[in-house]
C-alpha cells in the first residue's frame, strides 16, 4: 500500500462509507472506490464488505488499521512540520555578514521579515573576510554575506546585490563637492585609508595605483567603521562602502560616489552540504531587495 491508499482506506474505515470519506477527504466518490479497489488489488484481500448503504470492515481491516493510523498521525505530523517550516514557527536562521552590511540593511531586512514570520529567531553576528571560512566549516553560522567568495573553497552563493564605494566627509571639508567625485580631488585632503580591510580595501588601493595618485594619509583603519567614525571626529576624509555611509550618515557629514564608479558584488555564501532551507531562501530574497534599493 502506498500514502494514497493508506489515507483513502483510513478514511473510508473511520467514516464507514464512500461518499463520507470522499467528502471527508474533499475528492469524488469515484476516486475513492478506484483507489480502495486497487487497494485491496494489491493486498490480495478485500479490506470491507459492501452492504446495504455502509462498508463493514473486514478482520484483515481491523488488523491493519492500528498500523495505518500510526502512519495516518505520522503523516499529519509532517504536514504540520511542513506548514509551521513555511510559516517560520521554531526556525533560527544564523546568519554572518560584513560589519557594513550587518549594521545597515542586515537590520532593515531582519524587521520586514519579522513582520511576515514574527515566529523565527535570528542569530546575527558579524564576519570579517579573512574569518568566512572557519565560522562556517565550524557550524558557528549557516550563511555568510560577504563582497568576495574566497576562491578554491567547496562553496556555494547567491547573488544579493551590487555595493559601491563612495568619499565619506564632512561638509564644511568639501563644501562644493560635485555628485560624483574624482579620486584626485582628494589630494590634499587629509585622508584615512583602508587598504588593509580586505577585499573592498585592495580594490580601492588597486584604482588608486592605477591613476598614480598618493593622497595624504594621517591614519588607517581596519574596518569601515572604524573609519567612518574616524571622519565623524574631524581626522579626515575616507572612502567606504555605500551601505557604511548609509548606516553613519548624521547632520555635517555627506557622502559622493566616485567618478569612474567603483562597484562591487554581495554575495549569499553557505556550505555545499548545507544549502539555505526554503525560509533562509526567502530571506535572502528580502536582503537582497534591500540591498538594490535606491
Amino acid at each position: 500500500m502506498n500514502l494514497r491508499h493508506i489515507e483513502i482506506f483510513h478514511a473510508v474505515y473511520v467514516n464507514g462509507s464512500v461518499s463520507a470519506a470522499a467528502r471527508a477527504l474533499n475528492i469524488s466518490q469515484p476516486s475513492v472506490s478506484k483507489t480502495l479497489r486497487h487497494a485491496e488489488t494489491m493486498l490480495g484481500f478485500d479490506l470491507f464488505q459492501r452492504t446495504t448503504g455502509r462498508l463493514v470492515p473486514t478482520e484483515d481491516a481491523h488488523a491493519l488499521f492500528g498500523d495505518v493510523a500510526d502512519i495516518q498521525e505520522r503523516v499529519r505530523a509532517l504536514r504540520e512540520a511542513g506548514r509551521n517550516l513555511r510559516a517560520g514557527a521554531g526556525a533560527t536562521l544564523r546568519i554572518s555578514a560584513l560589519p557594513s552590511l550587518a549594521l545597515g540593511a542586515l537590520p532593515t531586512a531582519v524587521s520586514r521579515f519579522l513582520e511576515k514570520h514574527p515566529d523565527v529567531r535570528f542569530d546575527l553576528q558579524t564576519v570579517h573576510h579573512d574569518d568566512l571560512l572557519r565560522k562556517l566549516y565550524e557550524r558557528e553560522t549557516d550563511i555568510a554575506i560577504a563582497a568576495e567568495v574566497p576562491r578554491g573553497a567547496p562553496l556555494g552563493q547567491s547573488w544579493l546585490g551590487e555595493g559601491e564605494l563612495v568619499v565619506l566627509y564632512r561638509e564644511e571639508d568639501m563644501p562644493d563637492a560635485p555628485p560624483r567625485v574624482e579620486l584626485a580631488q582628494l589630494v590634499g585632503h587629509r585622508f584615512i585609508t583602508l587598504a588593509a580591510s580586505g577585499p573592498i580595501g585592495q580594490m580601492f588601493s588597486t584604482e588608486l595605483d592605477r591613476q598614480a595618485l598618493e593622497l595624504d594619509e594621517v591614519a588607517s583603519a581596519r574596518t569601515f567603521y572604524i573609519a567612518a567614525a574616524l571622519v565623524r571626529a574631524g581626522v579626515g576624509l575616507t572612502i567606504v562602502d555605500n551601505f557604511t555611509a548609509e548606516a553613519w550618515m548624521t547632520p555635517g557629514l555627506a557622502m559622493r560616489p566616485l567618478k569612474p564608479s567603483l562597484t562591487f558584488d554581495v554575495h549569499a555564501i553557505h556550505l555545499l552540504d548545507r544549502p539555505p532551507s526554503a525560509l533562509a531562501s526567502e530571506f535572502l530574497a528580502l536582503l537582497g531587495s534591500v540591498i538594490e534599493a535606491p
